[in-house]
């Protein structure tokens, strides 16, 4: 074993291929990437910076531009990301990500002010059933509903303030209720993250085929059309895509007030025209879907109207996603965005019941649109109305793509989820959260075929879970807080009434929406949680592991050397040097499969003309079979010297064209994944790449006999 060197001593300099030693590089400007791997410094951090500056000693800092692949199908992988995401931001360009309230409004804002679009159909489909007489408690279950708006609103402006990193309910229950209530309120905000994106587009193409109902036969084919564009557009970063969905939300905003205002006006005048007597309520009576007004039918009105809700904990999960002061800016916006929802949600309601509007059995065309074609007239203004409310729609799946993959990043942060959804990709987008939503949202809407009202029963369920959650824990919070908080008392208060208010209503629509589908949910909610424990036990056994299968001292580390080999040529030469160069003598030996004796005695002779010196074993194959019979024997190797490590060095061709992949039968990667589950088994690859520079005629191929490839 050579001496260590004296802690005191320099370093000796390691020689260079090229010619002289690679000294300890002083702060080097390299252009190139192999004049980086040349100047690694021998001591001190190899770093990337997007911003060439002046380095100091010891430091590398390489243009960002050599860590990208350049040329073949790296180069056309590179190009591609480019033209779909745009050019990658560095890390420390993160704050250039965040956005203002205005912006804020539209991404954080627009899945809740766009459930006014349909908040007060999913109330009237309920009461329909008791029959048109019964579309009379519209308005108090609305005005009752924006009182919960108020309630909820209010106690998160006491979680944004108590959890400014962000998380929103996940957060707080897990810190103030322990790790279980964490993860119930995480996967509860989860599946509603989803339901958002489904329910969302659902709705949108369902506002669009309203106007246009020839386009109603392929609305699942729209929806997954637009949650594919939305995916594409987050992965382009928050800024951006906030950049994008700005001017829908806003053009919703003003036209959707302005129809509302010409309607009151029309109402204030006795001018507001009243539907006339439909097919809708016909074919109610028809199909006798008539029920009696009880409570239980009044609850499930409110239950189904209670998507008003939905959204309202986005502004809680992202406030880092806020310019600073980050805390203020996240209350204005979740304020602006409840008085906004309040009053969209008020009017389409009066309007509707002012003008007798019924429901359309068939959802072709929506109430919302029923109302706008009333009050204005079927003109540009009913046509521009129907396309913006179609757009916020459609675009209120946005909050999610912004919420889930954020939430799921500090899942993985405290590995409750896999650490992939943690990696921010070359937009500082969370790639994983927001090409996973997109997915499992998608198949949402084709098992459903884009049902608004069959979606619906399952939405409700994780957002008032999650309210219910964030809100018992802040009363522990500001209790636990008393001594250093001044006003305790009444923030207590808030956060009493919000998780009263919101647990009843937890319970009206679990029951009420039970046989409906919301079963579902109650099932997928546990499901989630336990996949996230399992997740965390994983993890908890990686952080915990104690027992090296490899000697953790150099000096105590003997290595037996396996090299498979399939014929006698510069690939398994290569390997062979190298097992000759890190193993000693006597610990190495070469094996191949050979499926007949004759096989077997041909490449015994052609290892003995190759003068190669290391042992040589044949295993006979008669079934023809390479990677069990290796495999046995790396086994049974392994158990000849329990305690000692097994090095398998494997040769590799490496092709220069993809096609090239196609003539190989991956022989050695189909191997190596084997080997990856064999403990105390190191796997070392000596690849061969093929160049192009060597013409094909220029070398004879020997026969391959009849070996094992």
């Amino acid at each position: 074993m050579a001496a260590e060197p004296n802690p005191g001593e320099p370093k000796p300099s390691r020689p260079n291929p090229a010619g002289g030693t690679n000294e300890p590089a002083q702060n080097p400007q390299p252009s190139h990437l192999s004049e980086v791997v040349r100047n690694v410094p021998e001591e001190g951090v190899f770093v990337g910076s997007a911003q060439p500056s002046e380095p100091p000693p010891g430091v590398v800092l390489p243009n960002p531009t050599q860590f990208e692949e350049q040329g073949g199908l790296g180069g056309l992988s590179t190009s591609l990301r480019r033209l779909l995401f745009g050019a990658p931001l560095a890390t420390s360009q993160e704050h250039e990500e965040r956005v203002g309230k205005l912006k804020a409004l539209a991404i954080f804002a627009s899945d809740n002010i766009s459930s006014s679009a349909y908040a007060t159909e999913e109330i009237m489909r309920v009461l329909i059933l008791a029959g048109i007489g019964a579309l009379a408690l519209t308005m108090p279950i609305t005005l009752a509903l924006i009182g919960l708006i108020v309630i909820v609103s209010i106690s998160y402006f006491q979680v944004i303030r108590a959890h400014p990193e962000g998380g929103g309910s996940y957060e707080v229950a897990r810190t103030n209720l322990g790790p279980l209530a964490g993860l119930t309120a995480a996967a509860a905000l989860l599946i509603d993250y989803i339901l958002t994106v489904a329910v969302s587009t659902a709705a949108g193409i369902a506002a669009l085929t309203s106007a246009f109902p020839a386009l109603y036969r392929d609305r699942v084919l729209f929806c997954l059309l637009v949650i594919f564009v939305m995916m594409i557009l987050n992965l382009r970063g928050t800024r951006e895509s906030g950049n994008v969905f700005a001017a829908p939300t806003y053009l919703y905003v003003v036209s959707i007030l302005a129809m509302i205002a010409v309607g009151f006006y029309k109402a204030a005048t006795d001018q507001l025209p009243v539907a006339q007597e439909t097919a809708s309520a016909a074919s109610y009576a028809q199909n006798g879907v008539f029920e009696a007004l009880t409570v239980f039918l009044v609850l499930r009105a409110f239950a189904s109207g209670a998507v008003a809700l939905t959204g309202l904990e986005a502004v809680s999960n992202g406030v880092p996603a806020f310019k600073p002061p980050e805390v203020r800016n996240a209350r204005i916006t979740l304020a602006s965005m409840a008085i906004l929802f309040s009053v969209i949600f008020f009017g389409i309601s009066f309007l509707a019941g002012r003008m007798h509007i019924v429901p359309d059995p068939a959802e072709v065309e929506t109430v919302n649109s029923q109302v706008t074609r009333l009050v204005l007239g079927t003109n540009l203004g009913f046509y521009l109305v129907q396309f913006f409310t179609s757009l916020i729609l459609v675009l209120a799946a946005n909050t999610a793509f912004n919420g889930f993959p954020r939430l799921a990043g500090i899942l993985a942060q405290d590995r409750y989820l896999p650490r992939s959804f943690q990696f921010r990709g070359d937009r500082l987008a969370f790639t994983a959260g927001i090409v996973a939503l997109a997915l499992i949202a998608g198949l949402l809407v084709i098992a459903f075929q884009a049902s608004v009202t069959a979606l619906i029963p399952l939405y409700t369920i994780g957002v008032f879970v999650a309210f219910t959650l964030s809100q018992i824990g802040l009363v522990k919070h500001w209790i636990e807080a008393r001594e250093r908080e001044p006003g305790w008392q009444w923030r207590m208060v808030i956060n009493a009434l919000g998780a009263l208010a919101t647990g009843v209503v937890l319970i009206i629509v679990a029951v009420t929406k039970f046989a409906l589908g919301a079963w579902m949910v109650l099932i997928l909610l546990p499901l989630f949680i336990w996949v996230m424990m399992k997740v965390n036990q994983h993890y908890h056994r990686i952080a915990c592991a104690a027992v090296p299968e490899t000697p953790l001292n150099p000096s105590e580390i003997h290595p037996h050397i396996v090299i498979p080999v399939s014929e006698v040529n510069i690939p398994s030469r290569q390997a062979v040097a190298f097992g000759e160069a890190i193993g000693h003598e006597g610990d190495i030996v070469a094996v191949h499969i050979a499926d007949s004796l004759e096989a077997a005695e041909e490449f015994r002779q052609q290892w003995r003309a190759a003068n190669l010196d290391i042992p040589l074993v044949i295993i006979q194959s008669p079934y023809r079979s390479l990677a069990a019979p290796f495999l046995s024997y790396v086994r049974a190797f392994r158990e000849k010297y329990p305690h000692d490590p097994v090095v398998v060095i494997m040769p590799e061709y490496v092709s220069s064209h993809w096609w090239e992949h196609l003539l190989h039968n991956q022989t050695a990667f189909r191997l190596k994944t084997a080997l990856l589950f064999y403990p105390g088994v190191v796997v070392v690859s000596v690849p061969y790449h093929l160049g192009v520079d060597v013409p094909a005629q220029s070398c004879e191929i020997p026969a391959s006999g009849n070996q094992v490839h």
